[in-house]
């Protein structure tokens, strides 16, 4: 795993120039096949809990991050939205967060990768699947649905889809349930029967609170239930508050704050023998309001050329052709954004190991994928201000594998 020194800890949606040479291709366009994509395997969200439940007992885990010591109770809290360079940027709105980030500093904190995209339908399935994008199918905001050839938002599930079709992988949480581990997962009522926790993050029992303090009690409450427990836990508005005013606004500095003062409140409550894990889906990125940095695809006749639909985030983007056309819609986009974005075919995005290990995709989810896929790469976004007018005027977004998107925590606290 790299750590602050590499390309990783570079600044926020920066990097060296120096670093490019070898990301560009003849022209200047950036090489797909050198983006950096997610850890999977070693170090990704995917496999934060397959390594807690196979440090439980439970079968059929193996432990893809070695270097986690098993525990009898395990707890996650997942804080949307607050990535890794987000906390190194603002240590004083979260001291006791920050007092944890590395071994630099005596802590147990240090990045892991969320995946591709940095999203967070695709995360949250990662997480509670354990699998990579490329299996369990949530690969984006939107996506084509083969069956209908209609977008899917699998954050909203709009239109209805089976769930259980749509993903029907076990959760982690399910498995570690049925094998006798008290399982559990506390959030916001408003989040109880949702098609996404049904596909992801469902197994054992669900407990709905409202405030950010309840969670916390609750979740330690969960953890001390059993001699082994797993307890997942949530928090949404450092996420909101950035897409409405951005990272580095008061109001999300505000919810920071808070997050912190939450992650201590659970961290001082954990019963023995247990091991807290502060994580994320995924970071973000404040986009300036400029037409250099919005493209807008509905204004753009070149980028709407040959495109029967427009999927993904304004950061990462699947692009569906009409028949015939992918190669023309491949060539436009490297043409007009391969300076900004990495620009890749559906093949050369799945060869890469943008959704998961190099060339692997089940077939069932190979058709999701965009006949063309654009990661941001710069302080750039394609919006769609006529299909999208909500996502297009926020201020914050992610979803593609820069490091103040795609690096996000995982801070252990023990007891």
């Amino acid at each position: 795993m790299t750590d602050g020194a590499d390309w990783y800890g570079a600044a926020p949606s920066r990097l060296d120039a120096d670093s490019l040479d070898g990301e560009r291709l003849d022209g200047g366009r950036l090489d797909p096949a050198r983006a950096p994509v997610p850890e999977y395997g070693k170090g990704s969200l995917a496999d934060l809990l397959p390594t807690l439940a196979a440090g439980q007992g439970v079968p059929g885990f193996a432990a893809a991050i070695p270097e986690l010591a098993p525990a009898d109770r395990n707890c996650v809290f997942l804080i949307d939205g607050l990535g890794w360079e987000q906390i190194r940027a603002h240590a004083d709105e979260a001291p006791f967060l920050a007092s944890l980030l590395g071994s630099s500093r005596g802590g147990t904190g240090r990045p892991i990768t969320a995946g591709f995209p940095s999203t967070t339908a695709t995360s949250l399935a990662s997480v509670g699947t354990g699998t990579v994008p490329a299996d369990h199918g949530l690969l984006g905001y939107t996506v084509r649905d083969p069956a209908t050839g209609a977008l899917m938002n699998q954050l909203r599930w709009k239109p209805w889809t089976d769930p259980h079709a749509w993903q029907p992988h076990a959760t982690v949480f399910r498995l570690a349930h049925e094998a006798g581990v008290h399982t559990a997962q506390v959030s916001s009522p408003a989040f109880a029967d949702t098609p996404l926790t049904r596909v992801a993050l469902s197994g054992g029992t669900f407990h709905g609170r409202l405030s950010g303090e309840d969670r916390m009690d609750l979740a330690a409450e969960q953890l001390a239930a059993g001699d082994r427990s797993l307890v997942y836990t949530y928090y949404s508005e450092v996420d909101g508050n950035g897409h409405r005013f951005g990272v580095d606004s008061d109001a999300w500095r505000g919810q920071l704050m808070y997050a912190d003062r939450l992650a201590q409140r659970l961290a001082e409550q954990l019963p023995p023998r247990c091991a807290l894990y502060v994580t994320a889906d995924h970071g973000m990125i404040d986009i300036p309001f400029d037409e250099e940095s919005r493209i807008d695809f509905d204004e753009d006749w070149a980028l709407r050329a040959g495109v029967a639909l427009l999927g993904g985030e304004g950061r990462a983007r699947h692009v569906y052709a009409v028949p015939g056309a992918a190669a023309d819609v491949l060539a436009v986009w490297q043409d007009v954004l391969g300076e900004q974005f990495w620009v890749a075919s559906r093949e050369e995005a799945v060869a890469a190991g943008w959704f998961g290990p190099p060339g692997a995709v089940d077939p069932r989810t190979h058709g999701r994928i965009g006949d063309v896929v654009a990661a941001a790469r710069d302080d750039v976004v394609v919006t769609a201000s006529v299909a999208e007018p909500r996502e297009s005027v926020m201020v914050g977004m992610h979803g593609s594998m820069t490091p103040v998107e795609q690096l996000v925590p995982l801070i252990e606290v023990r007891s």
